[in-house]
């Protein structure tokens, strides 16, 4: 299979590129194209909102790539995400898409075009310890749609997100239909009161009270917090769970780390 690597938001570094290239060609089960984009650098982003647009678009609507890989994650795929899912051409629709963090705004304008889109690990995390393993981990599973690849809990129709996206992403053309799906969460780097923030948004929004659960990834990294909080990340979200009705049902296998595990959102209609 041939898969393209474009970068919706920070620029791809050359020595994580040249070690998944390593990995790619060692296992001999696909071809690997890293667009020039990736490694554009205007400002904090891969290239400005019109690059990294044009990237995405091209390779969407190429039908010799049979998926779109995203390079790594930081900020800005929101910048350009609507216009990237907008009247996608068919070829665009039959691929599968793949990216976390912040690229989590893409794969909620992608779903709701009607693409096959996942939450996994990307080619930055390779520079992860343990990386090669997460690479791979999302190569198996685009070249053969391996079950040990995803997160193991899976049951029904889920979505996962990183919790800081998903909380800016609520309430924009970009938010799923939740619908009896579960939803795992997983966040690098926030203080327990921005998770208790955030866990009011989220649990707060009339459509998302229609999931069936939800599951925590690694809340992983929480800075000290002053004054100390009371409690740890998951009396949060157990708390906000419990106010809105939501059920929380327990740990998930996902997060900013090597272990990182596969989630494909279901399948809808454009």
């Amino acid at each position: 299979m041939r898969i393209a690597v474009v970068a919706p938001s920070c620029t791809l570094k050359l020595d994580a590129a040249a070690a998944v290239k390593g990995i790619v060609a060692a296992r001999g089960d696909a071809d690997l194209l890293i667009h020039p984009q990736c490694f554009l650098s205007d400002g904090h982003f891969a290239g400005a909102d019109a690059a990294r647009l044009a990237a995405f678009r091209e390779v969407a609507a190429d039908p010799a790539i049979d998926a779109v890989w995203f390079a790594r994650g930081g900020y800005g795929s929101n910048r350009i995400a609507a216009a990237a899912a907008a009247d996608l051409p068919p070829a665009a629709l039959t691929k599968r898409y793949v990216g976390y963090s912040d690229g989590g705004f893409l794969l909620a304008a992608l779903h709701r075009a009607g693409a096959p889109v996942a939450h996994g690990p990307m080619v930055q995390d390779v520079a992860r310890s343990g990386g090669e393993k997460a690479v791979g981990r999302t190569l198996d599973w685009l070249a053969g749609g391996s079950p040990e690849a995803l997160e193991p809990g899976l049951g029904g129709p889920a979505f996962a997100f990183n919790l800081t996206v998903l909380s800016s992403l609520l309430g924009t053309a970009l938010e799923p239909e939740w619908n009896g799906a579960e939803l795992l969460i997983e966040d690098l780097a926030e203080h327990h009161y921005r998770i208790d923030r955030m866990m009011f948004h989220l649990t707060g929004q009339a459509g998302v009270r229609r999931l069936r659960g939800i599951r925590m990834g690694r809340l992983s990294d929480i800075p000290d917090n002053e004054p100390r909080w009371s409690g740890d990340a998951e009396a949060i979200v157990r708390d906000w769970c419990g106010r809105s009705g939501i059920p929380y049902l327990g740990h998930a296998d996902i997060g900013h780390d090597a272990a990182n595990r596969i989630v494909p959102f279901p399948l809808r209609d454009g």
